[in-house]
This record gives structure tokens, C-alpha cells and sequence, in this order.
């Protein structure tokens, strides 16, 4: 869309740049830009709109940073980076000051006018961070905190990152967790609605610390997800699937296994490639994986998602959409995309027995969904009464800590055998719904 480099070749040019100045001392900053305001632009003037924002900002980066050894790209969205080489803090905040300057005139576009601005944060190495991920993550750091304090640009500082001392390890100590076999496949169980039978699985991560136990995902996920390091989640996640997938499969029939992508993987173009390389080299077919991608994934770079989305797709992968209800996502759009399943958000779920509106929500989304052509499953399922009711509704299949919580990959046939041990002495489900 812009002619820019992508997050990819940014981070390789920006690690260059950081061995190339060892030797020599000088020092190096990157500039995090983030645009004011644009999803607002996409919501009330249209995606053709904001693809002109777009290459608008692009070009007046360009004509900003020309410098030999510089760089601008787009990391995604209305996510950009500038790579100043030789510079340093003073440096780079002249030149964000000639950004906002250039920023004054406003963007012109079929009649309608929007003025531009952006929020900038800066990151200097190597007195901030000694490693090209680091260093970009912290330029983010700045540029969010520049964007809830209406500062327009903020050098980043310790004090803006409350878990500095913490953060300033944990990238080094994932990399080693991937490395050293700390990471663990966690899988919770689908059912069925109209015959409890397990037919589906979810993937989760879990961090088996050396020292600090098993970390909880909310302690590490968000942070691979800001620093880019979620993309060697998900291959790790998908690879540990698939070296698994045999040994999890029930004697008839076949467990299908969905695996969680981040906005970072759909923006990824080589990722589909990747996948499938992994298919080949355990021999699988993409028909046992269900990959799940939530709306706020899509929205934040809908032409480039649904590009990826419509690959894997293609290479005959279920994909479905996660957390539905939570994010924006525009129907027409959502009409468009190659899913054919959505995934009603726990917050409803959870709260069907007791507050009617989230019961409408569920009853409607099902409905919604089945017009569409879309199966349904609904996550937070945490009492029978719950289960029952969505099998009323006609809801597909479910999830939840009453089924089960997430389980070790090592204990889940043992669980699915004994629940189907179970089964068989039940009666019939009653009900079923439309």
C-alpha cells in the first residue's frame, strides 16, 4: 500500500545498524509513530480513505528522513518507524519536531478534509536498550505512553515502563524458554453441544519458569505480542501441535486442534509459507487445524489480514474468529472473509443465566452467525445449566472450566477417555434449538 518496508526488514536493518556501530561508538535512534485518531478516520470516512491517510503519512516520512543510512517503514496499521543512524536523542527529537510540522497540512481526499497528527515515541541505543527487539519495544513504550498523555512525542525513560527492571530480562529469558524446552502445550477441550462428544481441542501456551514457576500467559503473551516475539510463539505453538497431533487423535473420527494467530502473524507475509512447511514435515494435512484471529487483529490492517487470511485459507486451513462481540468489525467486511466459524467471547457466555441482555447477545450472535453459513462455538462455559442452554440455542460447540480447564498435552487423551467413559452412561441430551 505505502511502498514501505515492513516490521520484518526494519528489525533486520535496525540489528545491522547496531553491530555496525559497536566498533565505532556512534550512536543510533528509532523513532515509534503511531497516527491520531485513524481507526476513527476508517470508521466514519471509509477504508479507501484511510489507505489515502496512509500513503500520505509514507510520503511525508520519506521526504523527512532521506539521509543515507536511515529508514522509514510501516510496522502495520497506522504503525511506523523511522531508523536514524549516526543520531541521538537530540537528533531524533529535532526531527520528529520537522514531522509534526509536516504533519500541519492537512490530508485532502475526495472532498473531505482531516487534519493529521501523530503521537511519536524515541528509544537511543545503546543507552536505552543494547538489542534491536528491546530497543523497538521501548520506542513503542514511549510512543504509548506520548499517546495517553497527549505529549505528541516522549523519549522513553524507565519510569514509563513500571516493569522495566523485569522487562528488561524477559525477551532474553523467552528466547531461552523457546530454546531450552520451557515452553509447554496446554490443551482445552470442545465439545459438541447435541452429543458432549470432544471434537475439537484449543492450543494454549504455558511458561515453565526454572525460577519463577509456571508464569501466567498475562504476564508474557502482551509482551511477545509488543516486541514481535509472538510470531516464535506461534510457530512453536503450531510445531508442537503438529509434532502431537497423531497421538491426540481418538480411534474414529478426528480431533481438530485450533491454534491462536496475533496481528503480527497476519501481517506476516511468509507465514502461510511457513505453515506449510510444517505440514510437509510431519506429513499432515491442513485440515486438522483451526487457526482463531480475533477482530481486533483483523481491523488493525484489514487489506493485509484478509490478503493472509485468504492464503491460508487456500491451503484448506477451518479459521475462525475469536472473541466475537468484543472488537469492531464491520459486517460487510466480516461477510467477506474466508471464516467459517465465530467465537462468542466468555463475557457473554459467563453471563447468560443471570443477566438477560447477554443472553439476547448470545441467542442473536448464534443466529447471526448460522445466516451467515458460520458454525459457533461459545467459550466461558462454567456451569451444565450454561451448556444446556446453548445447545437450546443451537449454539455448535462449547468450551469452559465446567468441561475442563486447560489441560498438559500429556494428560489430555487420559481426560478425553475418561469423559467418554462418562458419556456412555448418560442419557440422551433433550432440546436443540435453531
Amino acid at each position: 500500500l505505502t511502498g514501505l518496508p515492513n516490521r520484518e526488514r526494519f528489525r533486520d536493518t535496525l540489528a545491522r545498524a547496531i553491530d555496525a556501530s559497536r566498533s565505532s561508538a556512534r550512536p543510533l535512534a528509532i523513532i515509534t509513530l503511531n497516527v491520531d485518531r485513524f481507526k476513527h478516520v476508517n470508521d466514519v470516512l471509509g477504508y479507501a480513505f484511510g489507505d489515502e491517510l496512509l500513503k500520505a503519512v509514507a510520503e511525508r516520512l520519506r521526504q523527512q528522513v532521506n539521509r543515507e543510512g536511515d529508514l522509514v517503514a510501516r510496522l502495520g496499521g497506522d504503525e511506523f518507524a523511522i531508523l536514524l543512524s549516526r543520531t541521538d536523542a537530540r537528533g531524533a527529537v529535532l526531527l520528529t519536531e520537522r514531522v509534526s510540522k509536516a504533519f500541519e497540512v492537512p490530508l485532502a481526499f475526495d472532498d473531505q478534509t482531516v487534519d493529521l497528527s501523530a503521537s511519536m515515541g524515541v528509544a537511543c541505543w545503546p543507552g536505552d536498550a543494547d538489542d534491536p527487539d528491546l530497543l523497538m519495544s521501548r520506542s513503542e513504550i514511549a510512543m504509548h505512553a506520548a499517546k495517553s498523555k497527549t505529549a505528541g512525542v516522549l523519549l522513553y525513560s524507565p519510569s514509563l515502563d513500571s516493569a522495566s527492571t523485569q522487562t528488561l530480562s524477559l525477551l532474553t529469558d523467552l528466547r531461552h524458554a523457546l530454546q531450552h524446552g520451557e515452553l509447554r502445550l496446554f490443551l482445552q477441550p470442545k465439545l459438541d453441544t447435541a452429543s458432549r462428544q470432544v471434537v475439537a481441542a484449543e492450543a494454549l501456551v504455558r511458561w515453565q519458569h526454572p525460577q519463577r514457576g509456571l508464569v501466567p500467559p498475562l504476564q508474557f503473551i502482551p509482551f511477545a505480542e509488543q516486541t514481535g516475539f509472538v510470531r516464535q510463539l506461534t510457530l512453536w505453538m503450531f510445531e508442537e501441535v503438529a509434532r502431537q497431533w497423531k497421538a491426540l487423535q481418538p480411534a474414529r473420527g478426528q480431533l481438530l486442534v485450533a491454534i491462536n494467530l496475533s496481528t503480527r502473524d497476519l501481517l506476516d507475509q511468509d507465514f502461510p509459507l511457513r505453515l506449510a512447511g510444517l505440514l510437509k514435515q510431519y506429513g499432515l494435512s491442513s485440515s486438522g487445524f483451526c487457526l482463531e484471529i480475533t477482530e481486533s487483529a483483523i481491523m488493525d490492517d484489514p487489506q493485509r489480514a484478509e490478503a493472509t487470511l485468504n492464503r491460508l485459507a487456500a491451503q484448506g486451513f477451518k479459521l475462525s474468529i475469536d472473541d466475537f462481540g468484543t472488537g469492531y468489525s464491520s459486517l460487510a467486511y466480516l461477510k467477506r472473509l474466508p471464516v467459517s466459524e465465530l467465537k462468542i467471547d466468555k463475557s457473554f457466555v459467563m453471563g447468560m443465566e443471570t443477566d438477560a441482555s447477554d443472553a439476547k447477545i448470545v441467542r442473536s450472535t448464534v443466529d447471526l452467525a448460522h445466516n451467515l453459513g458460520l458454525s459457533v462455538v461459545a467459550e466461558g462455559v462454567e456451569s451444565a445449566a450454561i451448556l444446556q442452554a446453548l445447545h437450546e440455542l443451537g449454539c455448535d460447540e462449547a468450551q469452559g472450566y465446567h468441561i475442563s480447564r486447560p489441560l498438559p498435552a500429556d494428560d489430555f487423551v487420559a481426560w478425553r477417555e475418561g469423559w467418554e467413559r462418562g458419556l456412555a452412561g448418560l442419557p440422551p441430551v433433550a432440546g436443540g434449538g435453531a
